[in-house]
């Protein structure tokens, strides 16, 4: 095996412009091939990136109606049927294997009656949270301390706020110990935390619209004991769990979804809200799968892609038909030499091996040289337009495979030529 590789290099070498040539087909394919593939992981990393997050592994799940997720806006608007997140039930949750920690939290999604100094802020959310939830949501504290237990064991009225918020209504100035009211009943700034950018949604509903420009306009934090002092007891929670892993978010917030509609009974709804599984309507909670928007998209780019690895491929059956060709003139040139060989008792195996090997290396070198020309590609593809690309090594090795089963396809009849050649006509032909 050894000699022939070595005596593939030396006829390759020999011929250097009619095996670059040669090659030539099998470089453009594997380039072509390697810079879409390279495209296409880029851009899926990217999707599963701005929609998921770079390791939160958060997923929603929110109280819905008729399928849309409930917003409430005043205390007459609380939806009947939800009840407050018992222990025993964040307990179920935790005790899923994809879950590692789960929090819930009270909402309203317009926070009239919050006041800094003569500075209304009436867009913002206000969430009164557990003291799970800014571990569970990845956020990051800015400056300033945390919530802590004695917080909730004495129901200090301190308020958390995100950077959005601070910025809206403090402006430069530093948002620790001021004082804001909200419903007439004051509350000190004790830190700020870092909410992560996100995409602007597609707003579609005038529901989504308000909900968008609350998280715009930043999002003020209470805690749980608090919330009672300007709201309701025991009002209904959304829920948001932390998945083991990236990949597990989605089975999650499902088995997550399910352990909280076990929650509501008949009893908890009317007979028109009744749902029967599946239909889509009444009340339930609805986990927020990002990780399957993302696969949409991903797999939407990848159809769209994978049309181009097609026409890229068709390239690559020319280039094994060049190497067809040029292994039949070498089997023609090398006439002589075959009947030599064959006459002092080489077996017709020994020539098959030899020029399929010679065959495979051509093609091999055309792989390694296609994938390092994909791979410049893509990057110039990065410099130019700006599309995030991201080299798939394993599309890079079996792009080189490939690229040999090629040669042994393409230059198997050559080969059996040759090694059916009669030694005697052979060497005739000198």
């Amino acid at each position: 095996m050894l000699e022939n590789v070595r005596l593939s290099f030396q006829g390759i070498w020999s011929h250097k412009m009619r095996s670059f040539l040669t090659m030539l087909g099998i470089i453009i394919g594997i380039a072509s091939i390697i810079a879409i593939v390279s495209t296409i992981k880029g851009t899926n990393d990217q999707i599963k990136q701005s929609l998921i997050g770079a390791g939160s592994n958060r997923v929603d799940i929110l109280m819905t109606e008729n399928g849309n997720p409930v917003y409430i806006w005043s205390a007459s608007e609380i939806p009947s049927g939800f009840r407050k997140v018992s222990d025993e039930t964040k307990q179920k949750i935790l005790d899923l294997d994809s879950v590692e920690s789960v929090t819930c939290y009270n909402e309203r999604t317009n926070s009239g009656g919050t006041f800094y100094q003569n500075s209304a802020l009436s867009d913002a959310k206000l969430r009164g949270v557990d003291e799970n939830y800014f571990k569970t949501c990845g956020l990051i504290l800015q400056t300033g301390r945390n919530f802590v237990e004695e917080d909730f064991k004495e129901f200090h009225k301190v308020l958390i706020v995100d950077d959005v918020a601070a910025n809206n209504m403090f402006g430069k100035e530093n948002p620790l110990g001021k004082i804001v009211e909200i419903s007439q009943v004051p509350f000190t700034v004790v830190g700020v935390v870092a909410e992560k950018p996100s995409q602007a949604p597609a707003i579609s509903t005038i529901s989504q619209y308000y909900n968008y420009t609350s998280d715009s306009s930043g999002v003020l934090y209470l805690t749980e004991a608090a919330w009672p002092i300007i709201y309701s007891y025991d009002e209904p929670e959304n829920v948001i769990v932390k998945a083991v892993s990236t990949d597990d978010m989605e089975k999650a917030g499902e088995d997550a979804a399910k352990i909280l509609n076990a929650t509501i009974t008949a009893s908890d709804v009317s007979s028109e809200e009744t749902v029967e599984s599946g239909s889509g309507s009444g009340i339930k909670y609805k986990a927020n799968n990002v990780a399957e928007q993302a696969r949409k998209l991903q797999d939407l780019s990848a159809a769209t892609n994978n049309q181009l690895i097609w026409i890229a491929s068709i390239s690559l059956l020319v280039g094994g038909i060049g190497v067809m060709n040029i292994m039949l003139v070498s089997v023609t040139e090398r006439t002589s030499e075959i009947g030599l060989k064959k006459a002092i008792g080489a077996r017709k195996s020994t020539i098959l091996g030899q020029f399929l090997t010679e065959a495979a290396v051509l093609t091999s070198m055309g792989g390694i040289i296609g994938v390092a020309t994909g791979i410049g590609m893509a990057r110039v593809i990065n410099k130019v337009s700006g599309v995030a690309v991201a080299v798939s090594i394993p599309a890079a090795a079996v792009a080189v495979l490939f690229s040999m089963l090629i040669g042994i396809i393409f230059g198997f009849l050559p080969s059996v030529q040759a090694a059916n050649l009669d030694p005697i006509e052979a060497l005739r032909r000198e």
